[in-house]
């Protein structure tokens, strides 16, 4: 499983799942990570299915499992969901209204890493291999901004490189979060991000050469660095035992990707695919 799309999907998730941020004005700042701790940890496990593209610009959809993972250590957040892994090296105390971010991450990038695509043009390409994305991010949060003490703004910036020799290039993105608990049993989240690629991912996934034009039928195409997409969605997460600070509960939602500029003109996406992207995930988890 790979996708930029959930990569902005998982960040959000992390956040609608999070305890820290599901008080009430009946809960004592002592218990606001459900334990009394100075830097309230917790910790959500969980597992769900996810519905997406066969590929980055595919028009053809699967369903696959995706992990979740998530929470604070003694203060050092992390979260790991699907094919991403993220760690907070900022330990901010549980009382603070701001959430200073800062720290290492790590995707594994299955696109288009086998040939078991619907699309015979798209498996004619070829294989392209496993990527492994190692790269920062940092960013701040704001409790209390908008609906109530307890929502959360947060706006990030990351950036991964391939260090496995496969596309060779860098990715960067920004987004923004905006996380509310309703009740003390109900959350929801919006976000939005953007993806700038460089010109090996850009070669390695959108670029089809003559040899391959010649195996797919599809026209020759030279892809390079830009502004790869776009995204916005949101996600729920709804207690079913106990409360957002412990029991388990489900976590859900959906994103929108509009792939842009020379990526969206490929054939793979164009012709083969569909520069309109749509992922939905539905779980479960439990948060202790």
């Amino acid at each position: 499983m790979r996708r930029s799309t959930l990569m902005t999907f998982a960040a959000a998730l992390a956040a609608a799942a999070s305890p820290a941020l599901a008080q009430d004005a009946n809960t004592p700042p002592s218990m606001a990570g459900g334990q009394a701790t100075d830097f309230g940890d917790h910790t959500t496990i969980g597992v769900g299915a996810v519905y997406l593209p066969d590929y980055e610009g595919s028009n053809n959809y699967r369903v696959e499992p995706a992990p979740l993972a998530i929470g604070a250590v003694k203060g050092f957040a992390f979260a790991l969901i699907g094919n991403r892994l993220s760690i907070d090296l900022i330990r901010d105390p549980k009382d603070s209204k701001y959430d200073f971010q800062l720290g290492p991450i790590g995707v594994v990038d299955f696109n288009r890493d086998n040939s078991h695509f619907t699309d015979a043009r798209v498996r004619a390409l070829g294989k392209v291999g496993t990527a492994i994305e190692l790269g920062g991010y940092a960013g701040i949060g704001k409790t209390g901004v908008i609906t109530s003490p307890y929502d959360k703004l947060t706006a990030s910036l990351s950036y991964r490189y391939d260090v496995s020799n496969v596309h060779n290039s860098g990715i960067l993105q920004p987004s923004i979060n905006y996380l509310a608990p309703l009740s003390r049993k109900l959350a929801v989240g919006l976000f939005a991000s953007a993806e700038h690629a460089g010109r090996g991912y850009a070669t390695s996934y959108y670029t089809v050469s003559p040899a391959q034009s010649a195996a797919s039928g599809l026209p020759v195409y030279y892809a390079d660095a830009g502004w790869k997409d776009v995204s916005v969605g949101a996600v729920a997460t709804v207690s079913i035992t106990g409360d957002l600070l412990h029991g388990f509960k489900l976590v859900g939602g959906g994103t929108y990707t509009r792939l842009m500029n020379g990526f969206a003109d490929s054939p793979v996406v164009s012709i083969a695919g569909s520069r309109d992207q749509w992922i939905g995930a539905l779980g479960v988890a439990y948060t202790f």
